[in-house]
């Protein structure tokens, strides 16, 4: 009789006792320029691409070459690239964010892929000097 009560006790708390080890959703981050932002990027080295008319300004950074930036800010910034070619090689400094359609898309595939879209509002783009007269 008592080796019975304490085997319904077992099986009452091992049903029970996920609801109160549960300690909730974690908070997803926010997709978009101005949401969460992921991290910082100071003065990284980037081959920057844009049209003529300077909407789209993106870029690949020389170590990541899986990763693409889209510029949140590329009228605002398209001033400072009259001086560059489309394709040269120019270090950038902001803040990243999720790309939201990426998010989405990848939120409905089971596998990890390498390859990733972010946002980042640009504070600076300058010319990479490193190793020219």
């Amino acid at each position: 009789m008592r080796r019975n009560i304490i085997r319904k006790i077992l099986i009452v708390m091992i049903i029970v006792a996920p609801v109160f080890s549960y300690s909730g959703c974690k908070k997803q981050a926010r997709c978009g320029c101005g949401k969460d932002v992921l991290f910082t990027l100071n003065y990284r080295q980037a081959r920057v691409y844009y049209n003529e008319s300077g909407t789209s300004i993106t870029f690949t950074l020389l170590d990541d070459p899986y990763s693409t930036y889209n510029f949140c800010n590329p009228g605002e910034m398209f001033p400072k690239f009259e001086d560059y070619k489309s394709g040269d090689i120019l270090l950038v400094s902001g803040d990243v964010f999720w790309e939201c359609n990426y998010l989405y898309q990848t939120s409905n595939y089971s596998y990890q892929t390498y390859y990733k879209v972010y946002m980042i509002q640009v504070t600076d783009v300058s010319v990479d000097l490193y190793g020219k007269k």
